[in-house]
């Protein structure tokens, strides 16, 4: 049954505006959780550490069953009901007194993360013109950063001025706003994923999908972004800006708020120049000036000139952030593009895990610039890999 174009049209913009609401509720939360768990439950660092833990187990665990039941389902439910799931946790998390039902109940709001998250990539990624999906999968990427970034900016306040429940009561609202969006927008019919199966020769989607030449390349390419991202970026770069370039806690904020502002521009310019030039060109080289910048910030001690390294290094990192996604989806027949997403946020998370726990682990046994230097070799090993394999990606990209 074909698909008319208003709808094709309307399907991304809903998600996109349900993503940009379903990251703002986020980002509420990341400055004001921590500060909530030491008021409610004088909790420990230690019990602080083991929320974004058991959020990554939940997101991990129901990625991949998300994308193989996606089309089954139906992909407006499995969002919505995701989008419900993390407002009723978010409901319940200020209701108990107990630690531990406060930890069951963040690892089934990273559930619901995945619910939401897989099947909203997956929509976004399964637009009929290829030709512009680099661009799309970018605007995905800049509307959850934008909202993230808005989110963080008001938690705070929220916290502090109306009262230590509200950032919660705020996601939630986020939430219910999202599933509404999605209530209100038809969502083009996924195609059926068994004649694609019987043609690949079995009955097992994944086992199809990781038989494709790229797709296993490009999920531990993004991985490996991942793990450099969250260890170095988010944790050890503001401890080496204080260290190194003797900063205050205000000129860390803002060096790494240029940083995101890096990001946010280059995302748009990484999606349309692989539109046009080709992703493998654009990742090979984008992960090439990564790991040159991460490499060479271990050398800069004067502020303006880590200002200017941290502008760069989110320009570099928002360039190639969005093109595994994009070309995963260049590779994948539609049919099957849950599955691939399911199983790309699956390995993304393993990264996300390991990359702060191995680099976090170098660094105290060495020294920051020794975490630095090991998360630009794996970037440079990654980018070499994706050289020697880039010729069979293309002779093998799905029309």
């Amino acid at each position: 049954m074909p698909v008319s174009r208003d709808l094709t049209r309307r399907a991304p913009i809903a998600v996109l505006a349900a993503a940009f609401l379903f990251n703002v509720g986020q980002g509420a939360l990341r400055p004001s959780l921590p500060l909530y768990l030491q008021q409610v439950f004088a909790a420990r660092y230690q019990m602080v550490t083991l929320i974004p833990v058991v959020f990554g187990a939940g997101k991990w665990v129901a990625s991949l069953p998300t994308g193989h039941l996606l089309d089954t389902v139906g992909r407006r439910p499995f969002m919505t009901c995701g989008l419900l799931v993390i407002a009723l946790c978010d409901v319940a998390s200020v209701m108990t007194s107990a630690y531990g039902v406060f930890l069951g109940l963040r690892a089934l709001a990273g559930v619901g993360w995945a619910m939401f998250g897989t099947a909203a990539t997956t929509t976004i990624v399964d637009g009929r013109a290829s030709s512009r999906r680099g661009r799309v999968v970018s605007l995905l990427f800049m509307s959850e950063t934008l909202g993230l970034l808005l989110g963080s900016l008001g938690g705070g306040w929220l916290y502090q001025g109306v009262g230590a429940a509200s950032p919660f009561v705020f996601e939630a609202a986020c939430m219910l706003v999202a599933s509404v969006v999605l209530a209100r927008t038809a969502l083009p019919p996924a195609e059926p994923a068994a004649a694609v199966s019987r043609g690949a020769g079995g009955s097992r989607p994944l086992a199809t999908v990781l038989r494709i030449p790229g797709v296993l390349l490009m999920g531990f390419t993004n991985a490996a972004l991942i793990a450099v991202q969250t260890g170095l970026l988010v944790f050890l770069f503001p401890l080496h800006l204080v260290n190194r370039g003797h900063m205050s806690p205000g000129t860390v904020g803002l060096v790494v708020g240029l940083g995101v502002l890096g990001r946010l521009v280059a995302l748009w310019l990484g999606g349309s120049v692989s539109d046009r030039r080709g992703r493998m060109r654009v990742l090979i080289g984008g992960l090439v000036a990564f790991a040159a910048l991460l490499a060479g910030l271990t050398f800069l001690t004067n502020p303006v000139a880590l200002g200017v390294a941290s502008l760069a290094i989110g320009g570099a990192a928002g360039l190639v952030t969005a093109l595994p996604t994009a070309l995963i989806g260049d590779q994948v027949p539609p049919p099957l593009h849950g599955v691939a997403i399911g199983w790309l946020r699956t390995i993304t998370d393993t990264g996300q895990i390991l990359g702060p726990l191995l680099l976090g682990m170098l660094a105290d046994a060495m020294n920051l610039s020794a975490a630095f230097f090991a998360g630009a070799a794996l970037l440079a090993a990654t980018a070499w890999q994706c050289r020697r394999r880039a010729g069979a990606i293309a002779a093998a990209t799905h029309p």
